[in-house]
């Protein structure tokens, strides 16, 4: 594919051939080539453990690549890099948690390594502020750059992590999961954003699991599996399907699963939920054995719904049934008591505790459960954490791991364990596959489908309208804190959705 700075005819910037990297006796690259063109967006594919972060960390000098590994940049030849040396040449990572300070101004948190070196000096904040706003200025953004950044939302402090990479006269920037909380505007208004610095002559390794957004920015794909490199592809005539099937070397089947449940009895039914500045006359019911999706932007107020109906919030008016009785709770542990469980959007900072081992975070929640005479027993903690893992067929290694050590989608997994060994009757999913890849993606629907079968109702929260399409019975649109629609994923397109949705 041609890209606008020409890219394709230029030699590699970056080069990297025969990576090798073993950890504990598990070969998590092996024998990998990847290399990036100036100015060029470029994919990096791959599950959660097929190696991206790793390579990422290889590039970036974190860790050094065995034996044999080549490594050409900007014309120099390494056999490894350093993070000194990849820095000063101007290779730069955003990671997922943008590793920003949110009680430094966005000036400080754009030209914080500008004041850095081996002798105190003194802070020039003048020199800092022209600084960020030249960098701003250059992204055409406008930001009050001596607010503190926690006063931004998440799509303003990605484009202070993409300013503070740019500072150092950035060749290369990794984006690590750059759109994962943003919403369709925040996303478009970032990919033009990367499309303005592949114009300018910076190269973009672009690392994402929305595969329609990598197909709409990327030049060429780069595909990862179980540590080795499948190929490289471009991006032009690729297909969402075919990079999933690269990525897991399985093909898989997107049917709408919806089905009536009209005989069943409402486990919850909401009328007139309101609780100001969030959302407003809601009203709707789950059926047992239903899956009810609910979508719409960031912003919509979904999740302040699903923290109301989970106790976390109190409404100012509306009711709340469950089992056809009012229900008010003061806390969410009246709402577990009752049957109701929340599985976060966050699931890195408020769904699991990742130092902790994996079986004490499944039983966090279920803690009643495994009590004897007034202790935590181990064998029951063991024999609930072990029945929760094999029935939802999670991959550990040792139920003493830290939670920290699995990928995405295991952690997932043993997000959504922790309450369902609470026994709930409805469990509400906010945003679950957020962060996980395809293949666990395919793995999460296929446990929910299986829980709705069982009888149990959910309700399934997502911004990404194929996601509800395809595995909700029913689908409610939210728009600014109200319910702008309701479909039947049988009886309409996923085009007519999205386009409701996006508009």
């Amino acid at each position: 594919m041609e890209s606008p700075t020409g890219a394709d005819v230029q030699r590699p910037l970056l080069s990297m051939k025969n990576i090798n990297m073993t950890f504990g006796g598990v070969r998590a690259l092996r024998d990998v080539s990847f290399e990036v063109r100036p100015g060029e967006v470029h994919c990096l594919a791959g599950e959660n453990g097929s190696g991206k972060s790793t390579l990422i960390k290889v590039i970036t000098g974190v860790y050094r690549p065995q034996a044999g590994a080549a490594i050409e940049y900007d014309g120099q030849r390494y056999t490894h890099m350093s993070p000194v040396t990849a820095q000063a040449s101007g290779i730069q990572v955003i990671w997922q948690d943008l590793a920003l300070f949110p009680e430094m101004s966005v000036a400080e948190n754009i030209a914080f390594h500008t004041v850095l070196g081996h002798r105190p000096r003194r802070v020039d904040h003048k020199a800092m502020r022209d600084t960020a706003e030249r960098v701003l200025a250059r992204l055409g953004v406008t930001l009050d750059v001596d607010l503190p950044l926690r006063e931004y939302a998440v799509a303003q402090r990605q484009i202070v992590a993409i300013a503070r990479a740019l500072v150092g006269e950035a060749k290369v920037v990794f984006m690590d999961e750059p759109t994962a909380s943003l919403t369709q505007s925040e996303t478009d208004h970032l990919l033009e954003i990367v499309r303005n610095l592949s114009a300018s002559g910076v190269a973009v390794v672009f690392v994402s699991h929305r595969l329609a957004e990598v197909l709409e920015i990327s030049h060429r794909i780069t595909v990862l599996r179980d540590g080795g490199l499948v190929g490289v592809y471009p991006a032009e005539g690729m297909t969402q399907s075919r990079i999933s099937e690269l990525m897991t070397g399985k093909i898989f089947d997107h049917a709408v699963r919806a089905q009536s449940h009209d005989g069943a009895a409402p486990v919850i039914a909401v009328e007139g939920l309101t609780r100001r500045g969030e959302f407003r006359n809601i009203s709707f019911s789950v059926r047992r054995g239903e899956t009810l999706g609910i979508t719409g932007l960031l912003g919509a107020g979904r999740t302040e719904l699903a923290l109301t109906l989970f106790g976390m919030r109190r409404p100012d008016r509306g009711t709340i049934r469950l089992d056809g009785k009012p229900v008010r709770f003061s806390s969410n542990r009246d709402a577990i008591a009752a049957g109701i469980a929340y599985l976060s959007e966050d699931r890195l900072s408020l769904g699991l505790i990742q130092p902790q081992s994996i079986a004490d975070n499944l039983v966090i929640s279920s803690l009643r459960k495994i009590l004897s005479h007034g202790f935590i027993s181990e064998r029951k903690k063991h024999g609930l954490a072990a029945r929760w893992i094999s029935d939802l067929g999670i991959k550990i290694g040792l139920q003493q791991d830290a939670i920290s050590t699995l990928s995405g989608g295991n952690q997932q997994r043993i997000a959504i364990a922790k309450w369902l060994a609470t026994d709930p009757k409805l469990l509400i999913l906010d945003a679950p596959t957020v962060g996980v890849d395809v293949g666990a993606r395919a793995g999460i629907f296929d446990i929910v489908a299986r829980l709705a079968q069982s009888g149990l109702s959910i309700i399934l929260i997502s911004d990404e309208v194929p996601e509800v399409y395809f595995n909700a019975d029913r689908v409610l649109h939210m728009a600014q804190g109200e319910i702008a629609g309701e479909y039947d994923p049988r009886a309409t397109s996923l085009r007519d959705m999205e386009a409701a949705v996006y508009a």
